[in-house]
């Protein structure tokens, strides 16, 4: 599938944590081309259910041959981006990880002014 070649690396910043501006197109591209594959799947159903009725054996042979087709194709292209998520998900616990080691008083900080933020947040809601 071409979703391989559009997923790129994210590159490092220096500080041990990923580019996210690199990490979200990737996925982006990623999910793209699984909704592709499933809006395809979806018009090849649709279309054999508009055709059904003047099917022969052999026509609908070939149909089902061509729905099982886009669904193998469904379910590798779902699975890649699966596999593609969870990869990029596992990298950013590292590199956070790493970073929280490197810079701890930066990332109590960090973690304290999101917090703050947060509850000044969910106070004005009240």
């Amino acid at each position: 599938m071409q979703m391989k070649s559009n997923i790129a690396e994210s590159d490092s910043n220096g500080h041990g944590a990923g580019s996210a501006s690199s990490a979200l197109p990737a996925v982006a591209a990623g999910s793209a081309g699984a909704s592709g594959e499933f809006h395809n799947f979806i018009a090849d159903i649709e279309d054999l259910i508009t055709s059904m009725t003047p099917l022969t054996g052999e026509d609908l042979a070939r149909a089902k041959a061509r729905l099982s087709e886009r669904v193998s194709a469904a379910k590798e292209s779902i699975a890649e981006v699966s596999d593609e998520v969870a990869h990029r998900a596992r990298k950013t616990a590292r590199d956070t990880n790493h970073y929280v080691h490197e810079h701890p008083w930066q990332a109590v900080g960090i973690g304290a002014a999101l917090g703050l933020l947060i509850g000044i947040l969910a106070a004005r809601r009240n």
